[in-house]
């Protein structure tokens, strides 16, 4: 089975991203934000994004043209009941999530599959608020999307073989990804590694082991890392990591989970990492390292 309209909620980085990949694969994506300034910056930014690949040799103007072509702004929650799938990419708050599953139960139909790309969230209490939980799936695309070729599939408690078998060959037909099976934890498998990861190089920066550079330069060149784990955590954004560490420590009660105090101290401060322009690291408007 192929999907040629996929609906995205949420506008945000991950929104953003997931639209863009779609449609470069040729998919007609229907975008969904809360207010349409929201929904205007997202397109703003994937324009931005397209511009600076241009400028890098890998895309075309007409390319550019066609990709932004098959992004649709819709404008409330009726406007997705076309789409064969809808992947829910909106802030990591549970509050937020269980109110737009509230929501989605009141329109979508019983055919339609809806997945989630939370990082930490149960899949079956998400799945619990909805009217057809063997629907509801988990699809955690890794940033940046469209270089990560790979995606977590997660299976709820009442996740049906058939919603599975489908969400399955769409990775793996349509968008030529890699499908990592996990079964329902926090965390799944990647934010689960990667954050203990980040955690204890932060501990190993506050204790004065090294700086933040050779840190992240012993993981990137000796381990073969794109970023280091300091600069990953900027680009995940200080916050997101911390709240995702907290909700880890919260669930297993491991002490490798609580997050470090100086996380702690720089979210306090304001410095999120690139969003905010300064984390262990400076950036420019882009998301570039100065």
């Amino acid at each position: 089975m192929k999907w040629n309209k996929i609906g995205i909620i949420g506008a945000g980085t991950m929104g953003q991203a997931i639209a863009e990949m779609l449609a470069k694969q040729g998919l007609e994506v229907y975008l969904l934000e809360k207010t349409q300034q929201q929904l205007i910056a997202g397109f703003r930014t994937m324009e931005l994004s397209l511009d600076k690949q241009i400028e890098k040799w890998a895309l075309t103007q007409s390319e550019k043209k066609a990709i932004l072509n098959r992004i649709h702004a819709a404008r409330e929650v009726r406007d997705l009941i076309p789409c064969g799938l809808i992947i829910e990419a909106i802030t990591e708050d549970l509050a937020a999530k269980q109110e737009l599953f509230q929501q989605l139960k009141e329109f979508v139909s019983a055919e339609t599959i809806v997945a989630s790309n939370t990082s930490t969230f149960s899949i079956t209490e998400l799945a619990g608020l909805y009217l057809y939980p063997q629907q509801v799936i988990g699809l955690h695309f890794i940033f940046p999307v469209s270089t990560i070729q790979m995606v977590e599939v997660i299976r709820g408690l009442q996740t049906s073989d058939d919603t599975f078998t489908k969400i399955k060959q769409f990775v793996e037909q349509q968008l030529d990804h890699q499908a990592i099976l996990v079964y329902d934890s926090a965390g799944f498998v990647t934010t689960r590694l990667i954050n203990a990861l980040i955690n204890e190089a932060i501990h190993v920066l506050s204790e004065g082991v090294a700086s933040a550079q050779d840190i992240d330069d012993a993981m990137r060149i000796g381990y073969q890392f794109r970023y280091g784990p300091l600069e990953m955590a900027d680009r995940f954004g200080l916050d997101a990591v911390l709240n995702a560490l907290e909700r880890m420590f919260r669930e297993y009660g491991d002490v490798k989970y609580r997050p470090a105090v100086l996380l702690r101290k720089m979210v306090r401060a304001g410095q999120l990492g690139t969003k905010s322009g300064v984390g262990f690291f400076r950036y420019d408007e882009d998301g570039d390292r100065i």
